[in-house]
Parts: structure tokens; sequence; C-alpha cells
């Protein structure tokens, strides 16, 4: 079972990404979405504070928590789902996803989104290609066109992908009517005087997450604002342990203030048993994938005649295909070494694998929705105590 909350920002966000900055003259880009590891980090610090542990003993691995375990050593506690969303006035949560690779959005001529999708194609003989699959990723249109970004799906469009069905403009969301960029000049510090050092002003994203009553041009082509009736924040969902569900966290760079609330959220799941008959499925990652092989997925193995197999939490699988956007990296900030995290290269939110020749149960897919992409044993507890490798299984459509 998971606890779900929603974490409301109080004040603009720091959402730094894994690119250094502070040297003067130098502008440090927002990451937005942030990685689940800034949930994970708020939720156990705030669960620390509330037991009443020691943090620089719990730091050093002096003190074993019940749900969070040791820096080392992680307990259950792990984000099985995190989530941009909105809370509307009435205490109804809206999640948002970002549009898994294999939807291509465009704009027509009036500005109004269009959704078309990829399709798995049997490579013709003799074509030559990057790709190792036995299928290529087409989008068929009858117009050239290109595509754009800053959408969102909504939770509505979400169900509609994972059950195979259309997704259609009106599912999508303009991140115009989710969050603005406000620019800040910072000071650089000097560590020994703790003061401004001369010279040394730089540039920062901060993101400023839409509020009820802020005005919003929410669509490509409509021109009057419009006032939001929602305030847009993060959903988590925590297995293996009760999370805190009201007061405040930090959150992001400086430690900005967030509040927490209690959001019994239904996740969307998709039809395990329609998927296990039809004997096929697309994986579609929810956050970043960090696996040994790179963009293959954990349980991915390629045969001695080239073809990919997948073997994981009891399903088996051919790949045949991928979509995977340019790859991120991943790392973050280490708060028990005082030192940066390991910066891993890692497949982003929205990589799509399809599976054929599918074997599998309705409850081995639940338990690799719940689980992640990890093996067991887990190849990096912490990693997946912070969200990461997270995926869901939705329908292949037959067309």
């Amino acid at each position: 079972m998971c606890a779900t909350v929603f974490l409301e920002p109080l004040d603009v966000l720091l959402l730094r990404g894994n690119k250094l900055f502070g040297d003067p003259g130098s502008y440090g880009e927002a990451l937005v979405p942030p990685w689940p590891s800034l949930a994970a980090g708020a939720l156990r610090s705030r669960m620390l504070v509330d037991d009443g542990v020691d943090l620089a003993a719990f730091a050093r691995g002096e003190i074993e928590h019940a749900e969070l375990g040791t820096p080392a050593k992680p307990g259950p506690f792990a984000i099985a789902a995190f989530h941009l969303a909105r809370r509307f006035a009435d205490g109804r949560v809206e999640l948002l996803f970002q549009p898994p690779a294999d939807l291509v959005i465009t704009e027509d001529d009036e500005g109004k989104p269009c959704v078309n999708r990829l399709r798995p194609i049997v490579s013709v003989p003799g074509l030559a290609s990057s790709s190792p699959f036995t299928h290529l990723a087409v989008l068929p249109e009858t117009k050239r066109s290109k595509p754009t970004s800053g959408y969102w799906l909504s939770e509505f469009g979400w169900r509609k992908y994972l059950a195979g069905k259309p997704v259609a403009g009106e599912d999508l969301v303009k991140s115009n009517a989710l969050w603005q960029l406000d620019h800040r000049v910072g000071v650089g510090l000097d560590a020994a005087t703790r003061r401004a050092s001369d010279g040394r002003l730089f540039s920062v994203q901060a993101v400023a997450m839409v509020k009820r009553g802020h005005r919003i041009r929410p669509n490509c082509g409509e021109h009057n604002p419009t006032l939001a009736d929602y305030d847009v924040g993060f959903v988590a969902a925590v297995t293996g342990a009760t999370p805190p569900s009201n007061g405040m966290v930090r959150l992001g760079g400086d430690g900005r203030a967030a509040a927490l609330h209690k959001a019994d959220v239904g996740l969307p799941e998709p039809d395990y048993e329609a998927i296990v008959e039809a004997r096929r499925c697309r994986l579609a990652l929810t956050t970043s994938g960090i696996f040994a092989d790179g963009w293959l997925p954990t349980g991915c193995t390629r045969l001695e005649e080239g073809s990919f197999r997948f073997e994981l939490a009891g399903v088996r699988a051919r790949l045949v295909c991928a979509a995977v956007p340019r790859f991120e990296v991943v790392s973050g900030w280490d708060l028990a070494q005082w030192q940066p995290k390991p910066a891993l290269r890692a497949a982003p939110a929205g990589t799509v694998y399809w599976l054929d020749e599918l074997q599998a149960t309705p409850e081995a897919l639940r338990k690799l929705a719940r689980h992640g992409l990890w093996s067991e044993p887990c190849e990096d507890a912490a990693r997946r105590a912070e969200g990461f490798n997270n995926a869901l299984p939705a329908a292949w459509p037959q067309t």
C-alpha cells in the first residue's frame, strides 16, 4: 500500500540540476520536473526530526531508524511515485505526467496542440539504421510538422494512454499554466569569513508554481488570460513507511518552505489482465532510469542472434523497440557525507520500451510496477529509496 501526500510550495523553488554554478557570471538553470530524490530527502529529514533522531549521529551511521534504516543501508522506505500535480479548492488533486516519448506533440496553424503516436514497424531488409531492434519507431503523418514541447499530460490523458486509447490535444496542459521562471541574482560567499565576495555575482532560475488566483494563459491560441483555480505542487507516494501528512518541509536549494497536505490520490494503473491476454505492452518510465547498460532497462540481455530478451520480477518478454529521449545526468548532494553524489547517466522519464511475446501474470506486472526496474537484490538501494527506475506497463494499441 502507498501513502500519498501533496507538497505545496510556499515560495519560489530553486530546483538545481547537475550543473555547477556560483562562479562569477555563471547561470544556474532550473530542473523541472525535479528528480524524485527531492521528495525523498524532504520527507526523510522531516521523519527523523519528528522522531527526535540526532541527525549528526544518523549521518554517521550510529543510529538505525526502523523505516529509514541508515544512510549506508536504507530501510523499507521508498518513493513509489513522484508527479507534478495541482490541488483544487475542494481538495481534489490531479496528477500531471511528462508525455511519453512515443507521443509526438505538434501545433496547428491556430496554435492548438495535436498529438500523434509513434508506431513500431518491422524494419525493411536492407534499410540502414543504428537501431539494434527488429522494429523501428515510425511517425505516420500525411503532412510534415515540427514537434513542440512545453506540454504536460493530464491525469485523464494518462489513463487513456495506459488503456491504449488515442490521446488528444484536450488532454494536454501547457507548462505556463503550471509554473513561471523567475530569474534572480545571487552573491557568492567567502567560506572563511561568511561574507559576500567581491565580483562573484551569478544568476539563477527560480521556479514560481502557479497559485490559486494567478493570471495564466493556459493554451496557445487563447488571448484572454484566466485565473487559476488550483495550486500547483507535487504528489509523492511512499511505500514501506508512513510519511508526515501535515506541517512543512524544506524543498530544493536554500531549503524553501513547502506545506504538506494529506492526499488520498488513486494512482492510475493499467488493465493488467488485458495486457497479459494481449501478450504485449509498452513499458513507460515515470521517473529517470539508472541502468547498468545505459538506456537498456534492467533485466534486458542481448542474445547471440541479436534479439533482446527482458526478464525481471517474473515478467518475460522480447524487447523489440524503444523510444529514448536524450540522456540526462543524475547527481545530487549527499547530506550525510556532505559531498556530491556520483553523477550517473540516466534514461529520462517518458522513455518507452515495446515488449511482445509477453509471459507474465497480472500479479507479476503489478510487482514490476510496484518495485520498479530493479533486480533482487537491488543494485543501488539508496537510489531505489529515492524513487528512480519507476515504470508502468501500458497497453500497446493494435493500430
